[in-house]
């Protein structure tokens, strides 16, 4: 069988451009999952039914019940070796050579341990994460000679992250100047209800800004209170709970701040990741444009 069999000839005109090909969009059937209820009712369903961990259940509802437990399996030990010496008739000194001292001695053992063990459960408790609202001002501050559409990418970034993230605070930082500030920030020296202003200068001859821009890669402060870099961040409100900084490249960051320890889940920081990977490519354009426009002019 011959290949132009399969194929025709298609001749174009020189005078008309071929156009792009448009792809139909097929509408799929909506598929509906139904259950007959009376089936269900007399006991013949047969389709998957969830699973529920009663125990642990039961643990979560009764935390101090629970922790409290080795303490009483202990004591009660405690007084059962104690009574059972006393109803034996057991001198009261342990004698090294009775396999009944030997086996109290062990029971005892084992019942302080089970003793000290509560009081550490007790002493140890997993601390609560809630959220926590900022202490600040809320600001807006944008550089004044930024064009429309940039500065229209900037709030776009900033509706994006504080609408489906615990992001509450964001400054971007680019070849050395402040392109963004916005939402709650620390309140200036002044009192006067002003926003602090970010000095970028000195940001980025801090550890954190050096670290983060060395390694190229997105860095995550998930506690920022446990990190001594904290005072390097005096723009952001003081109750801070976690703080995510993302480079541009090598031409500048932004400091995505968050209401709550370890808020920003996995998700959140990839896509964090793509969309500053995006902003830094219309950043990327708009500058080099204007040092060329400088260059020529």
């Amino acid at each position: 069988m011959e290949v132009g069999t399969f194929f025709s000839p298609v001749s174009l005109s020189p005078h008309i451009r071929p156009s792009r090909r448009s792809f139909q969009s097929f509408s799929y059937p909506s598929i509906r999952y139904s259950l007959d209820l009376q089936q269900k009712k007399n006991g013949s369903y047969k389709g998957p039914k969830p699973k529920r961990d009663w125990l642990g259940d039961w643990v979560s509802r009764n935390d101090d019940a629970v922790r409290s437990l080795p303490i009483y399996v202990g004591g009660f030990s405690l007084l059962a070796v104690l009574f059972n010496r006393t109803v034996s008739g057991i001198a009261p000194v342990a004698d090294a050579g009775s396999s009944q001292s030997r086996a109290d001695l062990l029971a005892l053992g084992l019942a302080v341990t089970n003793v000290l063990t509560g009081l550490v459960w007790l002493s140890i408790r997993p601390k609560s994460i809630y959220v926590v609202n900022p202490q600040g001002v809320e600001c807006q501050n944008i550089r004044s000679d930024l064009p429309t559409f940039l500065v229209s990418e900037l709030l776009w970034l900033w509706d994006s992250l504080s609408a489906v993230t615990c992001c509450r605070s964001l400054i971007v930082v680019y070849e050395g100047s402040c392109l963004l500030q916005i939402g709650v920030a620390a309140e200036s020296a002044s009192g006067e209800g002003l926003a602090m202003s970010v000095d970028a200068t000195a940001l980025m001859e801090g550890s954190l800004y050096k670290g983060a821009m060395k390694s190229g890669t997105q860095s995550y402060l998930a506690n920022l209170s446990l990190y001594p870099g904290r005072s390097q961040l005096p723009f952001l409100p003081g109750n801070t709970q976690a703080v995510i900084l993302q480079p541009f490249g090598n031409k500048g960051i932004a400091i995505v701040g968050g209401n709550m320890v370890r808020g920003f889940t996995t998700s959140d920081q990839a896509w964090i990741t793509l969309i500053a990977e995006k902003l830094d490519a219309t950043l990327s354009a708009y500058f080099t444009m204007s040092v060329q426009e400088a260059v020529e002019s």
